[in-house]
Order: C-alpha cells, then sequence, then structure tokens
C-alpha cells in the first residue's frame, strides 16, 4: 500500500505503524461493507424480492437504520446460559469475525489497496477461511443446546464435504495463472480474450473456464451457509443452530462473522475469476467493489428464491458432484495447460 511506503522511512517504528494502519484500513473497508449488507442491504433487497416494503423511514432508502440497530443490539442484556464451556463460548464469535478479516489481508483490492502479497496467497486465505467451521463447531458444543450441537455438527460435514471441491477449482485457476501469489493472478488476467476492432473480452478466468467459476461459487456457497446450504442453522428445523445461544454483542460478532465470510467468498470469486479490480474508466478500488457487490447481491437473490435442501441432499451433492466435477475439471485444466504451454 502507498500508505506504509511513506510512514515506514520517517517515523520511529514506522513499519511497525504502518502495519497497524493499512490493517485496520482494510478492516475497516471490509466491516463497513459487512455492517451495510446485515442490518440494511440485506432486508431491502429480500423485501423487492418477495415484493414487501422494507425500511425506509431513516436516511436515503432508510439506510441510516444501521446506526439504531447496532446501538440496540449491543445494548441488549448478555445472557449466559447455564452449563456452557464459557471458554469455548467465548472464543467461537471471535474465531469467525478474525478467519474471515485475516483472509482480507492478500486480497488485492486496488488503487494501491493492496496489505500483504506472500507467495502462498492462495494458500493462505484458504486456510485462514477453512478455520470458520472450527468457530461454528465450537459455538455448537460449547453452547449446551442440542439444536446448538446439531448446527455445529451440520456445519464440520459441509466443510469437510466441499473444503476439497474448492480448493481443487481454485487449483485450476492457479495452473493458468503459474503462481499462488494474488496479484500475479490478477495480473495473468489483463490480457483479452478475444478482440473485434476496439471491443474486447477481458481474459478472465470465469470466461476461460467457466466450469470451474461455477464450481467454485457453488464451493463458496456452502461455505458462507447461503440457500439451499444454510442447514447448519436452519430455523425451522433446528431453531437457529449453532447461534441460538448467542445474543447482545455475541450476537452481533456472530451476525458480522456470517458476512464477513460471504464478502470474503466474493472477493475471492472476483480476484480468482472476475479481474480484480479490474474495469475500464472508474477506479479499481471501485470495481473490486462492485463486484464483490454483485456477489453478495446474487446470495440475497437465492435467499429469497430458493428453498433449502436436506443436510443429507447438501452433503451427498458435494462429495459426488461437485468433488467429480472439481477432479475432472483440475485435469482437463493441466491438460489444456501442458498442451498449450
Amino acid at each position: 500500500m502507498t500508505l506504509p511506503t511513506a510512514v515506514e522511512g520517517t517515523v520511529p517504528g514506522g513499519e511497525a505503524l504502518a502495519a497497524f494502519v493499512a490493517a485496520a484500513l482494510v478492516g475497516t473497508i471490509a466491516i463497513a461493507n459487512a455492517a451495510l449488507a446485515g442490518p440494511w442491504a440485506k432486508r431491502k433487497l429480500t423485501a423487492a424480492f418477495t415484493d414487501r416494503v422494507a425500511i425506509d423511514k431513516l436516511g436515503p432508502l432508510g439506510i441510516g437504520i444501521v446506526v439504531p440497530d447496532a446501538i440496540r443490539l449491543l445494548s441488549k442484556e448478555r445472557i449466559v446460559p447455564e452449563g456452557v464451556d464459557r471458554p469455548a463460548w467465548d472464543l467461537a464469535p471471535l474465531v469467525l469475525v478474525f478467519s474471515a478479516l485475516l483472509g482480507f489481508a492478500v486480497i488485492p483490492m486496488g488503487s494501491g489497496i493492496h496489505l500483504a502479497d506472500p507467495e502462498v496467497g492462495l494458500l493462505f486465505v484458504f486456510a485462514v477461511s477453512s478455520l470458520a467451521p472450527v468457530g461454528l463447531v465450537m459455538a455448537g458444543y460449547a453452547s449446551n443446546n442440542k439444536y446448538s450441537l446439531l448446527g455445529g455438527l451440520r456445519a464440520v460435514a459441509q466443510a469437510i464435504a466441499y473444503e476439497i471441491p474448492l480448493v481443487l477449482a481454485g487449483l485450476s485457476v492457479v495452473l493458468y495463472a503459474g503462481s499462488l501469489r494474488m496479484s500475479e493472478i490478477v495480473a495473468a488476467q489483463a490480457g483479452s480474450l478475444v478482440s473485434v476492432g476496439p471491443l474486447s473480452v477481458p481474459a478472465w478466468f470465469a470466461l476461460v473456464n467457466p466450469f470451474a467459476f461455477v464450481l467454485f461459487a457453488a464451493a463458496v456457497l456452502v461455505e458462507v451457509g447461503r440457500n439451499p446450504f444454510d442447514t447448519p442453522e436452519a430455523p425451522t428445523e433446528i431453531v437457529a443452530g449453532y447461534q441460538t445461544e448467542y445474543s447482545s454483542v455475541d450476537f452481533v460478532l456472530v451476525y458480522l462473522g456470517e458476512f464477513l465470510h460471504i464478502f470474503l467468498g466474493g472477493a475471492l470469486l472476483a480476484t480468482l475469476f472476475l479481474g480484480g479490480p479490474a474495469g475500464p474508466v472508474l477506479p479499481g478500488f471501485v470495481w473490486f467493489l462492485l463486484k464483490v457487490w454483485a456477489v453478495f447481491l446474487f446470495t440475497q437473490w437465492l435467499r429469497a428464491a430458493v428453498p433449502r435442501a436436506r443436510v443429507d441432499q447438501v452433503v451427498r451433492f458435494g462429495w459426488t458432484a461437485l468433488l467429480a466435477g472439481a477432479l475432472a475439471n483440475l485435469f482437463v485444466t493441466a491438460t489444456v495447460v501442458g498442451v498449450t504451454a
């Protein structure tokens, strides 16, 4: 980022200060988007899809509801049920939030906003985001509630079934780009796939390998628990699953973690398959946000339009159709790359 470069050479301890400022900026961007999506955008989109009137009294289009909603939730009594495993119960919401925030550290957002760019950036995102199911299991087990426990167990079953297809679909992108570094994956999509006069089709991996894009998007939906794969919380069956016993600030953290993971999934889709911050006319950061919000819009459409699948259907689909498709896609991609190299 530009800011750390300017600070670290002029202030004592500038390198540590620059790292802190940069991390705070990236974290603020992620949390601000999640905070806007949860109390406001989710309601407006669901109401639009279901032909209802949503919030519209506070601020333009009701966007001012974010502040009173935050105050309302944070001011509620923090209830800790009897018999909970207190350390795990307290830590679970923090694990959910920080597993998502850490993933944003290596995502190139454009306009100089890129906190870190390690050689194994993609593996880092996969590693830290896979901590989320651990947080769900901690919440489910520690809550001393059978519905919470069922939600945690469902989260584990889904994570195991879909992590492998997710990684395999991501590896097909690595084969094309020849690197695990996120900036190089974005740079590999900078060319044109087809050009006709002044018009050109970008060489985004979603167009180069649409099958991998569909596989990765499906696996991301499972990872973030959106319809038809929201079985770990399933309000009609297990009340709210892993988050049943959480209230006040704990519920806010769980809710925030859910939306942070949705935006992290959107950021991964944008970076790996949609050219990252690339786009005409507008600044790269704006294009990045537009792509991430487009993914969020898609998840909300699914939430309003698609019924929930049974947990056995979800797990079976992951271990059969999605895993087989991911393996076949990786084999074909490796063959194509090997022949054309």
